[in-house]
């Protein structure tokens, strides 16, 4: 049944994607404490039937480590989420660059294996990453993970900057043990993205890159920070295309050195797809959300202000061109978004309701009542089921004298 699914005294948050299980029948989430959710204090990964309410504890977290942001694997029961470091020591709190990610199967809870190895010591291990990643998502045929990416070590000499990285899923690697922080694991990892310190004004390179999102198997989008010629920082949209052997190195070493950053694999092709510092309201703007692609890869959607300053949304080709505006409201988009499997509608909140948003017309229809302020639809996440016919959020209740974050469910009225 549509509405609140879960019901607890303590606040859940949803991650901006594939929080459902294959079969359309389980959602997955993590646990805070702060009414906000904010706070990464979490310490138990959790999913609900909405069918029967029936909560299950996939991971409940030890030795002080947090855990959080779970994601579905697309036809397994699997889900991989982030963990921060168990018995935390003074130079290793939780933190961008100390966090991995690891992997439960749905029917062993509380068993677990690292996503991602680690090796800090040089020189340093081919597939191995020497800091911390962050929302965790498989390719659409399950080969790869995606993720942010934060260097340990080029944070230790004042000049990290975020990347985007995948693991190859089945090439295990295993580091030497010479620093208690390293740790093998499961896939091969290698950054693919390409930014710099200082990005040269009016150019394509970039300082940062972010919230990536698949088209395909092969090609990721993300947002990236470059330079105006004015010298102002503005958001762009971009894609990568992976190689078809991310495990070969190009001129730069996969694992960087102990003065560089670990480098793309030979082939990997960074582009970009947006131009927008002469707009009103130049850059990819709104609340915090990753691109998401249409599932037959033809359209990338995003968030992007109007001439009157209102954050609409737009979808733009993956091969360039000219972005095309698809909503025209007197209000803004406020969530991240996903498309519904029938390609055509997406799925996000605004003006205080869940909608769906027809990709070709614009029209948008209500699927919850408008609730504003305190208890409206929060904006991380608005994502529909594989089967359809619902869509997943979050909004705060009131309850036993305090606010929780707590998962609803609407209705599709689609299949």
């Amino acid at each position: 049944m549509p509405g609140q699914i879960t019901k607890a005294s303590h606040g859940h948050l949803l991650t901006n994607t594939a929080v459902w299980s294959p079969d359309s029948q389980w959602i997955v989430y993590d646990v805070r404490s702060d009414a906000d959710g904010a706070l990464f204090d979490g310490t138990r990964i959790e999913r609900v039937n909405i069918s029967t309410g029936e909560v299950e504890v996939l991971y409940e977290s030890r030795h002080g480590a947090f855990c959080g942001v779970p994601t579905y694997h697309p036809t397994r029961e699997q889900v991989v989420f982030i963990l921060g470091p168990e018995h935390p020591t003074p130079d290793w709190q939780y933190s961008f660059c100390h966090r991995q990610g690891v992997i439960v199967e749905s029917d062993r809870p509380q068993v677990i294996h690292n996503l991602d190895a680690r090796d800090l010591i040089s020189p340093f291990t081919p597939g191995a990453l020497r800091g911390g990643s962050h929302v965790h998502v498989f390719s659409p045929d399950g080969k790869y993970v995606s993720f942010t990416y934060d260097d340990h070590i080029q944070n230790e000499l004042g000049r990290n900057q975020r990347n985007v990285a995948v693991a190859l899923a089945g090439k295990e690697v295993k580091v030497p043990h010479t620093h208690p922080r390293n740790h093998d694991g499961t896939d091969f990892s290698v950054v693919i993205t390409k930014t710099v310190a200082n990005p040269q004004p009016g150019s394509d390179e970039i300082c940062k890159a972010y919230e990536d999102a698949w088209i395909d198997s092969r090609r990721i989008a993300f947002l990236g920070d470059v330079l105006t010629e004015q010298g102002e920082i503005v958001t762009e949209l971009f894609v990568v295309d992976l190689p078809e052997d991310v495990t070969v190195a190009g001129l730069e070493p996969l694992a960087g050195s102990a003065t560089s950053p670990p480098a793309p694999p030979l082939g990997t092709a960074q582009r970009r797809l947006t131009y927008t510092a002469t707009r009103k309201h130049p850059g990819i703007q709104g609340p915090r959300h990753w691109p998401r692609s249409s599932f037959d890869g033809e359209r990338i959607a995003f968030l992007m202000c109007d001439d009157a300053g209102r954050v609409q949304l737009w979808t733009i080709s993956p091969s360039g061109g000219e972005p095309r505006q698809i909503t025209h409201h007197n209000f803004d988009i406020s969530s991240a978004f996903n498309w519904h499997p029938d390609g055509v509608q997406l799925a996000a909140i605004a003006d205080g309701s869940v909608m769906l948003i027809n990709s070709d017309s614009g029209d948008s229809r209500r699927l919850t009542n408008a609730v504003f302020g305190e208890f409206s639809p929060r904006g991380e996440a608005c994502v529909v089921s594989p089967d359809g016919r619902h869509v997943a959020y979050v909004q705060p209740v009131h309850r036993d004298g305090a606010t929780y974050n707590q998962i609803f469910i609407a209705e599709t009225g689609l299949c």
